[in-house]
């Protein structure tokens, strides 16, 4: 039998990172082995970040983008580790620091974990690609907590770019985020998005193809964090000893498309 694959977790304090714990304590293939976060207190299995990264052979991380482009850049300095990065709410700035670091080691990064969305996206790419523009118009919905700092979520700008890839255009040419006082008509095209905030929503996303005489939806509904937890372990055991690059979920799925 093999050597269960070893794993770091960052923000091991945070409520991603024990979701993360607990996942791997479900597994016999792979094991935690050590976490860090901004504190070090070794009685609870916190340690500074160069000796976790020396035990394992894959680094979890769902802090912030910041936090991410920066520990990417770590890793690749210390050898390129494989890395699992979370976050959402990157800028162009931060995915460049981690497309770099991808070059020198394997990067699965990705705007949600869950094996229901990115099935998701692959029936909106293909209703997208089916239902024209003309009559179709597309609207993403997407619902989380409080205390959620970034909009729309990553998630549903994923939903968006596979509508986008379904209809061959670029999702910065048409994506409507804001709409306030007298915006006049729907452009033809645009992929609009909507926003609601509060209470401890996880995470709810619709995508809407709305012609004149029916309406298709797409839905997904996160009822607890751990199945983000169970996608980034999965996520893990697949890139652990892979070539340097950049993936996503629908790599790690088989789901991507095919040219």
């Amino acid at each position: 039998m093999s050597e269960p694959i070893k794993i770091a977790i960052a923000g091991a304090e945070g409520r991603m990172g024990r979701a993360v714990a607990a996942a791997l304590e479900e597994r016999t293939d792979m094991i935690a082995v050590a976490g860090f976060d901004r504190r070090v207190v070794r009685e609870a299995g916190l340690v500074p970040l160069e000796e976790a990264v020396a035990a394992a052979d894959v680094v979890i991380d769902f802090t912030s983008p910041e936090a991410s482009a920066a520990l990417a850049e770590r890793l690749a300095e210390l050898g390129g580790k494989a890395l699992v990065s979370g976050p959402t709410g990157w800028t162009d700035e931060q995915l460049a620091r981690v497309a770099r670091a991808a070059q020198r080691m394997p990067i699965v990064r990705a705007g949600n974990f869950s094996l229901g969305v990115n099935m998701l996206m692959g029936l909106v790419r293909q209703a997208a690609a089916a239902l024209s523009a003309r009559d179709y118009d597309v609207e993403v919905v997407e619902a989380h907590h409080r205390r959620k700092v970034d909009a729309p979520s990553g998630t549903a700008l994923m939903l968006g770019e596979a509508a986008a890839q379904g209809r061959g255009v670029a999702l910065a040419d048409l994506a409507q985020r804001v709409r306030d006082g007298i915006t006049g008509p729907r452009r033809v095209g645009d992929i609009g998005f909507a926003v609601l905030r509060g209470g401890g929503i996880v995470g709810e996303h619709s995508v809407v193809f709305a012609a004149e005489d029916e309406i298709l939806t797409f839905h997904h509904s996160a009822r607890d964090r751990s199945l983000f937890a169970r996608g980034a372990v999965e996520a893990a055991r697949w890139v652990a000893g892979r070539s340097p690059g950049e993936y996503d979920m629908q790599d790690v799925l088989g789901l991507t498309p095919k040219d």
